[in-house]
């Protein structure tokens, strides 16, 4: 049982750190994409909008795929997609294939992230606590590593898909051979379930049901506050350095990499925090550090007091996504009907994209008609509201969110401190 867990547990950890690679590897090629297809500065909003619109609906799909396939394979085959469909934008030599490809990646990503996220809701029930910041700790580091290859690909002036081939010819059959060991596990079902792969995640579900949107609604909030967030940092930091803090044109790109080693660093760390703390206390921890740091960055006087503020968000907001959920499959396991847990997880999974749609733009309309530090402290009331929701996060304070309970796959399975 518990080597089952293991290898489920490094698998899926890998398929988080291989699409940290790929969409890494899209966003921050964006403006060679550009101009390998010529699509004009108009055309380029509808055409980034497009993907997280897309994913957002191949995230609904799925939560009906599940019922009828286990997420593990429904994850096997929606990585390779992603990741072919991203070769698909580097080779294309037209608008309509570029179009065809972005569709084609957000659709699957929007299955990858829900399917992805299921399972490891899933694998933190059977461990008993907290491992969901680990899987995103994967994502991370996948992030870094294809932004790193992304920079070198535009250093040396490589053309697209010089740069995507080797990464998909390596991934590609690696995530393959990965998806052997994914372990699946039903919403709401027991320990024993997740690990042998029975429960509502397999097609014998059929009618697989769900929690209310009422119920889950402060957590999806959490879930857009959070991207907004992120948004706000991904796209708007460089400029904001330079443009209002007045730093070098190279200096400006150092905030978003600090921001982004940051991120992994607190959830390398912050399942341990769960643990020891309770994901209420994370929750309020991580939503304080990140307005700290939004307001460090709306008043700082210079470039390297702005880098301090980034670094304070990375840190801050890098808890609440991996918790809102394993939230979320909690609520769920509470619920006890068939398919709740991936339910739950698909459609929180879409307010991923909306936070994603929503921050970029809002930071740039208040900007513009206002002044960028004011827009700063926008994205850091919405992330300390997240400080009134954070009682949603305990659910039960005795089960993985609060680190008091032996891990259930003790029940089941071999010693639970092997695992």
């Amino acid at each position: 049982m518990t080597d089952v867990l293991r290898r489920g547990r490094a698998s899926l950890a890998f398929g988080f750190f291989a699409q940290g690679v790929a969409f890494a590897l899209l966003v921050t090629r964006i403006p060679a994409i550009q101009d390998r297809y010529g699509v004009s500065d108009a055309l380029l909003p509808v055409f980034l909008a497009a993907v997280p619109v897309l994913a957002g609906v191949g995230s609904v799909l799925s939560e009906r795929l599940v019922r009828r396939v286990r997420p593990s394979r429904l994850l096997r085959w929606s990585q390779p997609v992603v990741l072919l469909a991203l070769l698909g934008v580097g080779t294309g030599d037209r608008v309509a294939l570029l179009a065809v490809a972005l569709a084609v990646f957000g659709l699957a990503v929007g299955a990858l992230d829900a399917s992805m996220n299921m399972l490891g809701v899933s694998l933190q029930r059977a461990y008993g606590r907290s491992i969901m910041l680990g899987f995103h700790a994967a994502y991370s580091l996948g992030g870094i590593l294809g932004a790193s290859l992304a920079w070198a690909g535009a250093h040396w002036d490589l053309a697209l898909w010089v740069s995507y081939l080797p990464v998909v010819v390596v991934l590609v059959p690696a995530a393959l051979v990965g998806s052997r060991w994914y372990v699946d596990g039903g919403g709401g079902g027991s320990a024993e379930e997740a690990v042998t792969g029975g429960g509502a995640g397999g097609a014998e579900a059929g009618v697989g049901g769900g929690i209310g949107f009422r119920v889950l609604l402060p957590l999806c909030l959490v879930m857009t506050f959070a991207y907004i967030g992120d948004s706000t940092v991904s796209n708007w930091s460089a400029k904001y350095l330079q443009d209002v803090l007045g730093s070098s044109e190279q200096l400006a790109t150092v905030p978003y990499n600090v921001y982004m080693v940051t991120t992994l660093v607190g959830r390398a760390v912050g399942d341990f925090g769960v643990r020891r703390f309770g994901a209420v206390a994370v929750v309020r921890g991580g939503a304080v550090v990140a307005a700290v740091g939004f307001a460090v960055v709306a008043g700082a006087p210079g470039a390297w007091t702005g880098m301090l503020g980034f670094t304070l968000l990375g840190l801050g907001l890098c808890v609440l996504v991996p918790q809102t959920f394993a939230a979320a499959g909690r609520l769920a396991e509470r619920d006890g009907r068939p398919g709740a847990s991936d339910a739950a997880v698909a459609r929180l999974n879409v307010f991923n994209y909306v936070g994603f749609l929503i921050g970029s733009p809002l930071v740039g309309a208040l900007g513009g008609a206002w002044s960028y530090r004011g827009a700063m402290l926008v994205p850091m009331v919405l992330v300390l509201v997240t400080v009134v929701y954070a009682r949603s996060f305990g659910d039960r304070p005795d089960r993985y969110g609060g680190g008091h309970e032996r891990p259930r796959t003790a029940d089941v399975g071999r010693g639970s401190n092997e695992l």
